[in-house]
């Protein structure tokens, strides 16, 4: 091993927890913080443009690669698991969504012995973070380092869509994370000045002029060291078989690898399910048989249509337009590419008995084959949109496991997608949601002939085409001390170690009720004020 370096705190993973984390930790000037980070640098203007989403996605850029393993539900198809690989982890690769989800989702939590996690706990964490395009309005923030704003994408179809869903008896919300969660409404994004505003711009760039924070990129931790049962570093390289370097904590170890890595370096470092490491010739430190597993995540399938002629999308995807519209956005901020193609969410609850929704509508208003094309070169697509119903609170549960002890290996993901029979009914109830709003007449314009699921079999439809939604959670859970299955406390402390805590969505004990990197950020800044010392911001109860 070569060279030692030591720290207050070492967190791991550069993604939406560790870049908070790293802001928050290095306010102290005599604090020294090592964040290290697998992936290179998000200064692509695919990363920076909110355009350059769909490449990144179709073409897994800035991207683990990850599949799950075969789903025995989808005919054994494997399922895309994208997580990103890059400063600012996967807020630089999402599709930018700001979603604080429902109030009953942590008071659940706590309710379930997750103290200090309430809707009033977290709703001032959420409010510090924001700058709020429209100013100071009740529930949201101005001033905070998360800018937010209200999608403009240009297209009537946005308008009509919201009509159809009142004249299906649908309500409207103007503002899903004020105090009306449920309601068709327009989408809110972590956008500013026309460029993608991930954790990295939000909270790592500018914690980098400190003196007292190090971040290293391109960097894969082996394993963390651990003497007896106390975190007191980590092992890295390179990742292509270089030399292994020791970076040395005084403080605490952090992992904030996310869902996948950072299960998996739990396990890889002797802390995990006893039976499942001595099958990989690792010795189990501390045996806690949580670890990989509760693992959650959002499905869905997409309804689609043809368009009755061409909205704003298509017409813009002329690679001479779109080479201009991409150059205007990243050296001005301003044009077309700025914006989402996909303007409408919405909140629905199917039973009148649930506490909170049940369904949420996710709209893409461009054509299945979104591709840059030219006359005479490639034909201009013919143009559609797709509503994707999501199942926001899934039964089914699924795991991850090594596949070897070599951490240059990918974690085996079984997601176990729709294995419980109360996902696969709500689903189905959810595309016929989508049917129904679609048939309303406000859409009499717009909507063409269905391309699917077009009477295929509802069944064969899912198998054929459902796919994530890219919120995956759960595998290091949070819980009290009764709860054999909790991996962390409500401090993220892990069970049974000392100087190492969890800090990222995988200890969300259960699936919240919406897109979740907005609540990771949001947890990785009151975390910080725990592992600070400082006294939480005060609890707002505000009526229901």
């Amino acid at each position: 091993m070569s060279g030692e370096k030591s720290y207050d705190y070492i967190i791991v993973g550069a993604g939406s927890a560790g870049c908070t984390l790293a802001n928050r930790l290095t306010e102290n000037p005599d604090t020294r913080v090592l964040l290290i980070e697998a992936g290179g640098s998000d200064r692509s203007p695919i990363i920076r443009v909110p355009l350059g989403w769909g490449k990144i996605l179709f073409e897994r850029l800035f991207d683990w690669g990850y599949f799950t393993e075969e789903e025995a539900e989808f005919d054994n198809r494997k399922v895309e698991c994208a997580r990103g690989k890059v400063i600012g982890g996967s807020s630089s690769i999402n599709a930018m969504a700001y979603v604080r989800c429902h109030r009953e989702d942590y008071d659940r939590w706590a309710r379930n012995g997750c103290n200090g996690w309430s809707y009033a706990d977290i709703l001032p964490y959420f409010i510090k973070a924001e700058d709020w395009e429209k100013g100071d309005q009740p529930l949201r923030g101005t001033g905070g380092p998360l800018t937010t704003i209200e999608n403009k994408f240009p297209d009537p179809l946005h308008e009509a869509w919201l009509r159809a869903g009142e004249q299906a008896g649908y309500s409207r919300t103007t503002d899903y994370n004020g105090a009306q969660n449920e309601g068709l409404g327009t989408l809110q994004s972590t956008i500013r000045n026309g460029k993608r505003c991930s954790a990295a711009v939000a909270y790592l760039y500018p914690a980098m002029k400190r003196k007292n924070l190090t971040v290293i990129t391109k960097k894969l931790v082996h394993k963390l060291v651990l003497k007896g049962n106390k975190a007191v570093g980590v092992e890295y390289s390179d990742g292509n078989g270089g030399s292994l370097t020791t970076a040395h904590a005084e403080g605490e170890v952090i992992v904030s690898g996310g869902v996948i890595n950072s299960p998996q370096l739990l396990m890889l470092s002797g802390i995990g399910n006893g039976d499942h490491l001595r099958e990989h010739g690792i010795d189990a430190i501390i045996d806690l048989k949580g670890v990989g597993q509760n693992l959650q995540d959002h499905l869905s399938v997409g309804v689609e249509y043809e368009r009755i002629g061409d909205g704003p999308f298509v017409g813009t995807l002329r690679w001479d337009r779109l080479i201009m519209s991409m150059a205007q956005a990243y050296f001005l901020g301003t044009g077309f590419a700025t914006e989402m193609p996909g303007p409408l969410t919405g909140y629905i609850t199917t039973k009148e008995d649930l506490p909170q929704p049940d369904l949420q509508l996710l709209a893409r208003f461009i054509p299945p084959e979104s591709q840059p094309w030219f006359p005479g070169y490639k034909p201009k697509p013919k143009d559609a949109f797709m509503v994707r119903p999501v199942v926001l609170h899934p039964k089914s549960r699924g795991e991850l496991k090594l596949a070897s002890a070599d951490p240059t290996d990918h974690a085996l993901i079984h997601q176990k997608f729709l294995t419980e029979p109360e996902d696969r009914q709500l689903l189905h109830e959810g595309i016929g949601i989508v049917k129904e709003i679609a048939s309303q007449k406000a859409l009499d314009s717009y909507r063409g002939r269905e391309i699917q699921p077009a009477g295929e079999p509802i069944d064969d439809f899912i198998k054929r085409t459902a796919w994530t939604v890219h919120h995956p959670l759960g595998t290091c859970k949070m819980g009290p001390h009764t709860d054999d299955m909790a991996v962390v406390d409500p401090e993220m402390r892990v069970r049974g170690a000392e100087n190492l805590r969890v800090i990222d969505a995988s200890i969300f004990p259960d699936m919240l009720g919406g897109n979740i990197n907005a609540p990771t950020m949001a947890f990785a800044d009151r975390a910080a004020d725990l592992l600070m010392g400082n006294t939480p911001l005060s609890p707002m109860n505000v009526a229901a």
